[in-house]
């Protein structure tokens, strides 16, 4: 017997993203749901411990995720970085967030990147209708992607990554469901300054992304394909030298996902006809007009837009740039998902050597991402002046 027509995407995804899907006063939940939305997920431990803010930060190894546009920017000819994350610890052992990045400069300016992000679900026992076993399977989910990002001027650099992703969330297991694949681009700029304020010296950072702007994922009927979470990520960061040891950066990102709102009626249950017709069409949205529409199809109007942004703010403490403490706050509204959660993390680097932890706590103690640790190593090879000389 064949299992039902079920997508196992829906079913996952609030555990995935640790979505509750509840409010205090009970009102209407509209969380956007995408296809792979691991794929908007901090992978790395430094800016998971600044709530998940990253497309303004100093860059590194892992500037290339979050914004290419830093990439120029790298201070070292080659950096590697290692991470991994045991996804949703408290409730399960077998799910696993694995990422590596890596950067190299062609010269002062210019650097390419490539990371890997693997996401292993776990194995899941599939049942007939009547409740025997039907086999277990391994779902999975990777993105490769490659980078280039290069300094126009001193200040200002851009960037562009294109990605690979392949989502196999039901194997051959269910006869009607096929691996869902994708091809998508992103786009970073970022720009940079140090500025007197009043008696003080501080170092200034805007950073925008446009991540994941690629082709639908279809798992089933290619009529019903799936959005990919492409996003817009805005922010800044501002770094004060306290002395010559020691250093402050405090930064914030607010995040869009510029793919279609669900629609709803108040009043009217989900199955509505009206309702649901609009939905489909909704969900049949190229990929342009779904980018356009996520602006204004809010069934809340403007006010419901602005539930949609989602908040990452972060302090990062640095000692000689040895030994770093970082503390951020994730935001999302509860009308979208509420997750919200504490972050801290701690960071030390020693010559060519690095490591990051992160632990999350998050607003309550059913959230799936409880216990949840990360952990990131770090290699960087030759500071730019060694390599090229002085910088341009």
């Amino acid at each position: 017997m064949t299992l039902p027509k079920i997508s196992l995407r829906t079913m996952l995804l609030p555990g995935l993203l640790g979505l509750t899907a509840v409010s205090a006063q009970a009102q209407r939940v509209s969380a956007i749901t995408t296809a792979v939305p691991i794929l908007t997920i901090s992978p790395d431990s430094r800016s998971a411990a600044l709530g998940e803010a990253g497309v303004a930060i100093s860059p590194d190894a892992n500037a290339g995720f979050y914004n290419p546009g830093k990439l120029g920017f790298v201070r070292y000819q080659h950096s590697v970085s290692l991470s991994y994350t045991p996804w949703l610890a408290s409730i399960t052992n077998d799910m696993g967030l694995a990422y590596v990045s890596g950067t190299t400069k062609l010269n002062d300016r210019a650097t390419l990147s490539a990371n890997l992000m693997y996401f292993d679900l776990g194995k899941i026992e599939y049942r007939t209708p009547t409740g025997a076993s039907n086999g277990e399977f391994n779902p999975k989910e990777y993105a490769f992607t490659v980078g280039y990002g290069q300094k126009l001027s001193d200040n200002f650099g851009v960037g562009l990554n294109v990605r690979y992703i392949r989502s196999n969330l039901t194997g051959s297991t269910i006869t009607d469901s096929k691996p869902g694949n994708a091809v998508a681009v992103d786009l970073g700029a970022y720009y940079t300054t140090d500025v007197s304020i009043g008696a003080g010296d501080y170092n200034l950072a805007f950073g925008a992304d446009v991540s994941n702007i690629g082709n639908k994922i279809t798992y089933t009927d290619p009529q019903n394909a799936d959005f990919l979470p492409t996003n817009l990520k805005l922010g800044t960061a501002i770094t004060k030298e306290l002395d010559p040891y020691n250093k402050l950066t405090f930064t914030v990102d607010a995040n869009k996902l510029l793919v279609p709102s669900p629609y709803y009626v108040e009043g009217a249950a989900p199955n509505d006809p009206a309702v649901a017709a609009e939905n489909l069409k909704r969900r049949r949205y190229g990929i342009v007009q779904g980018i356009t529409s996520s602006f204004s199809d809010a069934p809340g109007g403007f006010s419901e837009e602005m539930k949609e942004i989602n908040l990452s703010a972060g302090l990062e403490y640095m000692y000689n740039d040895l030994l770093m403490v970082r503390a951020g706050y994730f935001y999302e509204n509860p009308m979208k998902g509420d997750r919200q959660y504490l972050s801290f993390g701690a960071g030390v680097r020693y010559q060519v050597f690095g490591v990051d932890g992160t632990y999350l706590v998050p607003n309550s103690k059913a959230n799936p991402l409880s216990q949840t640790l990360r952990v990131s190593l770090h290699f960087n090879l030759n500071e730019l002046s060694e390599a090229f000389g002085p910088a341009n």
